[in-house]
């Protein structure tokens, strides 16, 4: 029997292993289902916001990563990321006492760009790993009234993308894949543009976030991850129980992100996708959080609206629809295992 692919278990099987996992606190407001980015337990007077994940595609900047990948996830709920933990796995035989001093540094430039505490979590040097493997655990909290989930979204909503894709996979290529980029034609302009996707436009979608739900009925936030804006649409859809019609020349495709997935041939829909942020609210709110988001510099974009479940998620391209690709596991993990 074939293993499993690199990447996210298929969400079918997944949800099948979460429904069996029983809950027997009747504080968990939110528990562990796939498409939801984080769990919500009751503490009385408002929620706390639990989340957790691993960086592994990359060594460059993992610290910045997960940090800012763990408080999207809180984010998206409405809520205010607070407290983070990390588990670094280190590996043998490389790891110096310079090499994890650096480490920490990034960690601790990363909390504060976001504001947030560094309060726990563990370090080890590991056998068997040949790079640094970051687990980050990201906790906040909400007030009972602003609590946001992706299963919120509701039928005629205007559904909005931040930024654009692939914004995370196009960074990670240029920083880990360079030299064999400019084998593969990539212009070194394009190649030096997405080494900074980072920290311009960034991967943090916490400031679009507060904006939204501070101007707008926000009914449903998703943070597009792994399996990029295409899985996200997905998972967004089945939380909800609706469906989704998507323009695709809505869909900001990077300049630099479609360069680079052109070098491998990757979709770009299915591609990494942590900065861009979706939404979905009512049409006239729509309006006013993309020109509040615009007056601070953060691009974004009507891409669709929400449709009753049995239209399905599809995909408008020129005068034609078809299905939402469905990605098995994320583009640029075609990349990292040589496939």
């Amino acid at each position: 029997m074939p293993g499993l692919p690199v990447g996210k278990l298929r969400a079918e099987m997944l949800q099948a292993l979460l429904e069996k996992a029983s809950v027997r606190d009747p504080r968990v407001v939110v528990g562990a289902r796939v498409g939801e980015d984080a769990a919500v337990i009751d503490m009385g007077d408002r929620y706390l916001v639990a989340t957790t994940d691993p960086i592994t595609f990359t060594t460059d900047e993992a610290a910045w990563y997960a940090l800012h990948v763990n408080a999207n996830d809180v984010a998206v709920r409405g809520a205010r990321p607070r407290w983070f933990l990390a588990t670094l796995l280190l590996p043998e035989g490389t790891t110096t006492d310079e090499s994890v001093e650096t480490l920490f540094a990034r960690l601790g430039e990363a909390c504060e760009a976001v504001e947030v505490s560094l309060v726990g979590g563990h370090t080890e040097v590991t056998h068997g790993l040949d790079r640094a493997l970051i687990i980050g655990t990201m906790l906040g909290e909400v007030d009972k009234d602003r609590l946001v989930t992706t299963g919120g979204a509701q039928v005629g909503d205007a559904v909005v993308m931040t930024k654009g894709v692939p914004l995370e996979g196009a960074g990670i290529l240029a920083r880990e894949r360079e030299a064999e980029l400019l084998e593969r034609g990539v212009r070194a302009a394009a190649i030096l543009r997405a080494k900074n996707f980072l920290r311009a436009p960034g991967i943090s979608v916490v400031p679009e976030a507060e904006i939204a739900c501070e101007l707008g009925a926000v009914h449903s936030m998703h943070d597009a991850t792994e399996g990029g804006i295409a899985t996200a649409l997905h998972e967004l859809a089945t939380a909800a129980g609706v469906g989704l019609r998507i323009d695709r020349d809505r869909i900001m495709v990077l300049p630099e992100g479609a360069e680079i997935c052109g070098a491998y041939g990757l979709d770009p829909l299915g591609t990494l996708a942590s900065g861009a942020l979706l939404l979905t609210l009512p049409p006239a709110d729509a309006g006013i959080v993309i020109h509040a988001l615009a007056r601070e510099g953060i691009d974004s974009h009507f891409i669709g609206r929400v449709v009753p479940h049995d239209k399905g998620v599809t995909l408008v391209d020129g005068g034609s629809s078809r299905p939402m690709p469905v990605f098995a596991q994320d583009e640029i993990a075609r990349v990292f295992s040589g496939a």
